[in-house]
């Protein structure tokens, strides 16, 4: 395809990003008279509804996460390029990504951007060392470590205070990642892990779910976050409401109240469900084109065809297009995707011109959310409910956009494995998962991200470095004495000789 003229091929369009957004485009493309090029910097279409299963055991990778050659194999007028995008070119219409060192640039007739939105720290990014948030595969993962490595801890730990610390856990954010987050540590603690241990008891782990507004799942309206809060509750997760998270480090997290008062609570594993940053390509595409702006998330504001000023031929769908009424969800992504794929091939087959287009209309197709096993809630249009009926339609749905046969035999069995029973058949967890974005943060950063990695591996700061007093009290930086108390191999503090191990699965 790359030594083809303008002159003699075909309307290429080029999608960016291998989401809903990406893949669907792809596929209402298929049997037309365009070629396709998917350019994405994985090379999986990640479900990421379904992280959170990954990152309690319920679920593997294989099964929400297939691999985007795989999926688009049949199609014959699409390719994919692993790569990521640094650059857009509206102008001369070509897209360049690259994939390690090396630079590949594609034209394009039409575009279509659908690269999501990222986790955001809200100006305090380095919360990421030890709070990682819900968006990837290595999110997941390492959360998944950080979690049993943190029952590990508590078996080994010397006192009653390290023991209560590496029991903590705190999920900050109660949308429906943290609900569901929150819910299913609380229920791995209860259930699976029961009777694994001989020194403490899973069933004293402390799960904190807290929000900086005044409600749980406040977008679904006080009906149904109350009732995802009264179970949870009755589950035994403690929910703080109206308090805000200003400072995370390895050994805890600072909350201020409503009233200004700020407290501090010690927790060995935390994660980040709080907000969401649209992809950088947003603010280039905004910054390139004529008078596109976007919003406060980064997230484009599109013309009502869903393109940007001045390029009738480029649209943003998903995550990263800014539409009033449309929430960042699949449903979102995927009508958005598919509206942009008939104007093109309306245009393609001539139909239509870009004047002639409809404006997008969004379908609500409601929205849910798991609270705990057999019980979800549910709202479509003005319809509300909650419970093991509501927790069917869930299971229903997710299966549906599994992609692939496979998945969702497996799934199923996954789900009846754990859900019927107690146990969770993807407990393995490695000392990498934790490690390897912190290694690669600071190979590629700056002598802080380096400290703060020492930190969290509970190494000895190189001569020079600024370190932590030996009463707590920082003196150089975010940097703490001890490990991470959620890792597998992170130290305590009356056994710092203690080397690196990887959790037990």
């Amino acid at each position: 395809m790359g030594t083809e003229t303008v002159e003699n091929r075909r309307h290429r369009v080029v999608v960016i990003g291998s989401g809903f957004g990406g893949l669907f485009a792809c596929k209402h493309l298929e049997h037309d008279n365009v070629d396709v090029v998917l350019i994405s910097k994985t090379s999986t279409h990640l479900f990421q509804p379904l992280l959170y299963q990954v990152a309690t055991g319920i679920l593997s990778t294989g099964e929400i996460a297939p691999a985007t050659r795989i999926v688009l194999r049949k199609h014959r007028n699409t390719q994919v390029i692993l790569g990521e995008v640094h650059d857009i070119d509206l102008v001369n219409r070509t897209v360049t990504s690259k994939l390690l060192n090396q630079d590949t640039v594609t034209s394009f007739d039409s575009l279509i951007v659908a690269t999501g939105a990222q986790q955001s720290y809200f100006g305090n990014d380095h919360f990421a060392t030890y709070a990682p948030g819900m968006k990837t595969i290595d999110d997941a993962l390492e959360l998944r470590a950080r979690i049993l490595g943190s029952f590990e801890e508590a078996e080994l730990a010397k006192t009653q205070e390290e023991r209560d610390r590496f029991l903590t856990f705190v999920v900050v954010g109660a949308g429906p990642t943290g609900v569901e987050l929150a819910g299913q540590i609380a229920e791995l603690a209860d259930r699976t892990l029961v009777g694994t241990f001989r020194n403490i008891d899973p069933r004293d782990a402390r799960v904190l779910l807290i929000e900086g507004a005044g409600a749980v799942l406040a977008p679904m309206g006080p009906k149904l976050g109350g009732k995802a809060q009264r179970r949870l509750e009755k589950m035994g997760v403690e929910i703080q409401l109206n308090a805000m998270v200003t400072d995370v480090d390895a050994r805890g997290v600072t909350v201020r109240d409503k009233d200004g008062t700020e407290r501090r609570i010690e927790s060995a594993c935390k994660v980040w469900s709080a907000g969401v940053q649209a992809s950088e390509l947003g603010k280039m595409l905004a910054e390139r084109s004529k008078g596109t702006e976007t919003d406060r998330a980064g997230r484009v504001i599109v013309e009502p065809d869903l393109t940007i000023k001045g390029y009738p031929n480029v649209f943003v769908v998903g995550d990263l297009m800014s539409v009033p009424g449309v929430p960042g969800q699949a449903q979102g992504a995927i009508q958005g995707a598919t509206y942009a794929a008939k104007q093109i091939k309306a245009e393609v087959a001539g139909k239509q011109t870009p004047d002639q287009r409809k404006p997008f209309k969004y379908f609500n197709k409601g929205s849910m959310a798991t609270v705990s096993r057999f019980n979800a809630v549910c709202q479509i249009g003005k319809l509300e409910f909650s419970g093991f009926f509501a927790w069917l339609i869930w299971l229903v749905l997710h299966l549906y956009y599994l992609i692939g046969y496979r998945s969702r035999t497996v799934t199923v069995f996954q789900w009846f494995v754990a859900f019927l029973g107690r146990n969770r058949g993807q407990m393995a967890a490695t000392e990498q998962w934790v490690f390897a974005r912190l290694a690669l943060e600071a190979m590629n950063g700056n002598e802080s991200d380096a400290r703060e990695v020492r930190a969290e591996i509970g190494d000895t700061p190189a001569p020079g470095t600024p370190s932590e007093a030996k009463d707590g009290s920082e003196t150089g930086g975010p940097a703490d004495s001890g490990a991470d108390a959620g890792t597998p191999s992170g130290t305590d503090e009356s056994a710092t000789s203690r080397t690196p191990r990887p959790p037990a699965g």
